[in-house]
């Protein structure tokens, strides 16, 4: 068995309007323990998973509890946690190396799967029976969580254990948009052949790693999907908890795709502030259209911001429109002003190409050519990657 979905029929409510559905009745895959806690019965249990591997546990009284503190409390045999970018309680920097320990709560051995070691040995899974891989996503090809979701199928896949996916919304579920990743220039931030905005959940996105056979030598997984249930990609969500320390809102998070580019150039956008996504600046772009002024300074999730303790010069965004695409006319914008106003340092670092995918899109900006013309470059490899994607849905 290459890969399971455990389904349970849609109830249709004739109160949704334009598909948004209330997120009182929406059920992650975890809350959902009569699907898959006879799968883990007698079982010794790997977790993969963060401070957002929380469920709650009633819908009347909305109790928040923690994956793992559930399992133990339900006799579940969970030997050990693996935690990805940020760590299991989501606090470190992001890129900062996170580090093996113990579980304070639990006494549950903790190992890092960012550093050294992202993708678990085989000495890590030994004596484990299934794998539960339970993080949120973003939505976003350069958030880390999906390349570790790829690395523990690998692994999982070569020793034969199985591994199921507790499904999560994608709040940035709703649209398909950007560069699609060239394979020459894959990294832990790009793995696959897939758009910035992919527009799948997590679970949906485990499928497509699977049958387009992108685990090494096109091994395949024993992966079982814990679907959503009254979900749709237009459903709106807005996450219970932080997933990562700079995300901190439901405006952040869908800034992120669009934002996340200028870690790539001298553009501040936001680390080191209470405004992280939802603002960008720089110290170099003192011009009469940057409007906003902030100080970086170091806090959670940002000890050593960019610029830090300098005044930088740019946008607050914070009461943009809900996007629906890759924005780039602030990426540009910025370039021009940083052209025009600080000529010797360069805009752009190495990052920005692993952040695209590409080299095209820095050329493209340098060279001019404009936002309409950028996005009609990206047509044809969007439109082979839905008809990818439309193989591996599990909501509509």
């Amino acid at each position: 068995m290459n890969f399971t979905l455990i389904s349970c029929a849609q109830k249709p409510n004739t109160t949704i309007e334009k598909n948004i559905v209330s997120a009182s009745i929406l059920k992650t895959g975890g809350e959902r323990t009569n699907l898959y806690l006879n799968l883990l019965k007698g079982k010794n249990v790997a977790i993969v998973g963060n401070q957002t591997s929380i469920i709650q546990t009633t819908s009347k009284n909305k109790v928040q509890r923690h994956l793992v503190d559930s399992l133990l409390s339900l006799d579940i045999k969970v030997k050990k946690v693996f935690a990805p970018e940020h760590g299991f309680r989501g606090k470190a920097d992001a890129g900062e190396i996170v580090k093996n320990g113990i579980d304070t709560k639990t006494g549950l051995p903790i190992i890092s799967l960012y550093g050294k070691n992202k993708k678990p040995s085989a000495e890590q899974l030994k004596n484990i029976d299934v794998v539960v891989f339970d993080i949120q996503d973003v939505g976003a090809r350069f958030y880390t969580y999906i390349s570790s979701l790829h690395y523990v199928m690998e692994a999982c896949a070569e020793l034969k254990i199985p591994v199921i996916i507790l499904d999560r919304p994608n709040p940035n579920g709703h649209y398909i948009d950007g560069p699609v990743l060239e394979l020459a220039h894959k990294s832990f931030v790009g793995m696959h052949k897939v758009p910035v905005v992919y527009g799948m959940t997590i679970g949906e996105y485990g499928k497509m790693i699977n049958g387009e056979k992108w685990l090494e030598n096109e091994i395949k997984c024993d992966l079982t999907v814990i679907p959503l249930e009254n979900y749709t990609h237009k459903t709106e969500y807005s996450l219970p908890v932080k997933p990562s320390p700079n995300l901190p809102n439901d405006k952040s998070i869908n800034l992120y795709p669009s934002l996340c580019f200028f870690e790539g150039t001298t553009v501040s956008a936001g680390r080191g502030t209470e405004m992280q996504f939802q603002i960008a600046g720089s110290p170099y772009l003192k011009l009469k259209r940057f409007y906003f002024e902030f100080k970086p300074k170091p806090n959670n999730g940002a000890k050593y911001p960019k610029h830090k303790g300098e005044i930088c010069y740019g946008y607050d965004l914070r009461n943009e429109e809900k996007l629906t695409k890759i924005e780039l006319k602030w990426l540009i914008d910025f370039y021009k002003g940083h052209k025009n106003y600080a000529k010797e340092k360069d805009f752009f670092n190495t990052f920005f190409t692993k952040l695209a995918g590409t080299e095209k899109l820095q050329k493209q900006i340098e060279q001019g050519v404009s936002e309409k013309e950028i996005r009609k470059t990206w047509t044809k490899d969007l439109n082979e990657f839905k008809l990818i994607r439309n193989k591996y849905l599990i909501y509509k």
